[in-house]
């Protein structure tokens, strides 16, 4: 158990570092994403970087062992030359117990430092004699511990048998300060035995060089590194400007600004681009204004064609009505053509309406009269218009309908007018199957499903079914008679109050329709309170 509180202690804290690097690093990200010229500045800073850092770091490292080797030679030729000199000074001494050898080690090293006094003044040399009880290790200068310097490692590589040169790096506390040294370690046969001489040597001037030489580098370095970015800004900006301009310039001409131009200076690839967008620009705007042209004079047409058509289709209307009324004392023929002319016309009529209805649109002249509505009402009345219709097709229309009031701040004739689309498409296509039409509320929307288990949609016809004129399958008989401008007046209906009209289908399954209406006018819709699938497709999937 405080395995597990602990872990969800971490997971929270975790949770919590998460959510504040994504808050506080979300402008960075953003103008990461959107900023070509920082994009390429940045990789090309982080790449100078590591090309500049690789390349700096081994010269340095090459100049330090440089120095290193020279300050090695210089120091092995020193030693070569003491110890020929210390070899000839002993030779006059042939036995160890001699009672002058240790004032002569202890001359022949301040003989042996007389020369570094100049050159290297922190320069350190001893003699030892290992098992020669009364000579002991002399060192110059004095106060220098060589404890540190000459380890018993080293001792035992110049003095053993075989033994020879040997060098290493030490450092010690010399006055305070910590000083690196230079340690060669030479054996010098003498009559009497073997005593050993250590040369040691500081490398405070290498050091001081090779540290000068590396603080030269980075700075070189960082120079370079940072004439690199501001080359990149200044290259990526001459690029990135005119890309700039042209999207602004795009942009204005989305927003029907068709009259906008890029500048062009001089004849480079930017100015190419520029003059093939503007060329562009200009063909758009000469087609873009001839559409319009020519929508506008088919809308025209449309509006003028249908006013037109009003005049001789009451004159026919009036007489069709009058015939009709008639009809029984004529010819069984001449009655069934007195029928067929009054469904007709009646089709006819419904044609005209739908095509004002579509040029209102069109033309921008749609108009929302909004009142708080109850929409149950209005879903029953629907209903119980189309149960004749229904009946005859052999279906049944199955109400799911809230108990309460559902009040929504809508337009009572469109919403109905989109309704009896819906629900008179669903009666058509059902195959005398089951309609279910379903009603659910939120504290922003309304939401109404008409559900049919028909032919269905197939792939992508969800959304050519809100086309004018499209019909899925035009060669099948209707019942109906639309005019196939239902969907496409209900779609603007559902437009006008700000809501969503959508479709689903799939083929042998049926299909839905779903309304979904803002509570109060003007409100932006964020969700559905009725998923868009029907939850028995939903179930059937899963």
């Amino acid at each position: 158990m405080p395995v597990r509180r602990a872990l969800r202690v971490v997971r929270r804290y975790w949770r919590v570092m998460v959510r504040y690097a994504t808050r506080y690093t979300a402008p960075a990200r953003r103008a990461w994403r959107r900023s070509l010229q920082l994009r390429v500045v940045a990789i090309t800073l982080v790449a100078s970087s590591l090309l500049v850092g690789t390349f700096g770091g081994y010269i340095a490292d090459r100049s330090a062992e440089i120095l290193l080797s020279r300050a090695e030679d210089e120091a092995l030729s020193a030693l070569n030359t003491k110890v020929k000199f210390a070899r000839a000074q002993l030779t006059l001494y042939p036995q160890a117990r001699d009672p002058e050898l240790p004032s002569a080690l202890t001359d022949l090293v301040n003989q042996l430092f007389e020369g570094e006094s100049t050159a290297r003044g922190n320069a350190v040399i001893s003699i030892r004699a290992e098992g020669w009880p009364d000579l002991k290790a002399v060192v110059v200068p004095e106060e220098v511990d060589t404890r540190d310097l000459i380890t018993p490692g080293m001792i035992k590589a110049v003095s053993g048998e075989g033994g020879g040169v040997s060098k290493q790096i030490r450092t010690a506390e010399i006055g305070g300060e910590t000083i690196k040294y230079l340690v060669y370690g030479s054996p010098v046969t003498t009559r009497f035995g073997q005593v050993e001489l250590y040369y040691m040597v500081p490398l405070t001037s290498e050091d001081q060089d090779a540290n000068l030489m590396g603080t030269t580098v980075l700075a070189t370095g960082l120079a370079l590194v940072i004439l690199l970015g501001v080359v990149a800004a200044l290259v990526t900006r001459l690029v990135v400007t005119p890309v700039r301009v042209a999207a602004r310039t795009a942009q204005r001409l989305s927003a029907g600004l068709l009259d906008q131009r890029m500048k062009v200076d001089g004849e480079d690839d930017l100015a190419l681009l520029a003059a093939a967008f503007n060329q562009m620009a200009a063909n758009l705007q000469r087609q873009i204004v001839r559409l319009e042209e020519m929508s506008r004079l088919q809308r025209r047409f449309t509006s003028d064609v249908s006013h037109e058509l009003r005049t001789p289709l009451t004159t026919v209307r009036m007489a069709a009505d009058l015939i009709f009324s008639e009809r029984e004392e004529f010819d069984p023929a001449v009655a069934r053509s007195a029928e067929l002319l009054q469904a007709e016309l009646d089709r006819f009529e419904e044609l005209l309406t739908d095509l004002l209805e579509i040029s209102r649109f069109d033309a921008g002249f749609a108009a929302l009269d909004a009142e708080h509505t109850d929409l149950v009402p209005i879903v029953e009345r629907v209903a119980e218009r189309l149960t004749g219709l229904a009946e005859r097709a052999g279906v049944e229309l199955q109400l799911r309908l809230p108990d309460a009031a559902v009040i929504a701040e809508v337009d009572p004739r469109r919403v109905e007018r989109v309704l009896r689309n819906l629900v008179g498409n669903a009666v058509e296509h059902a195959e005398a199957k089951p309609v279910q039409i379903t009603m659910a509320t939120d504290d922003a929307a309304v939401a109404i499903t008409v559900r049919d288990h028909g032919i269905g949609l197939k792939p992508g016809e969800e959304r050519l079914v809100f086309n004018r004129f499209w019909r899925a399958d035009p060669s099948r008989a209707r019942q109906t008679g639309g005019t196939g401008l239902g969907l496409s007046i209900s779609v603007e209906d559902a437009r006008l109050h700000g809501g969503w009209l959508e479709a689903w289908g799939s083929p042998g399954e049926g299909a839905q329709f779903r309304l979904t209406l803002p509570v109060r006018a003007g409100d932006r819709l964020v969700a559905a309170p009725l998923p868009l699938i029907p939850r028995d497709r939903t179930a059937e999937v899963s």
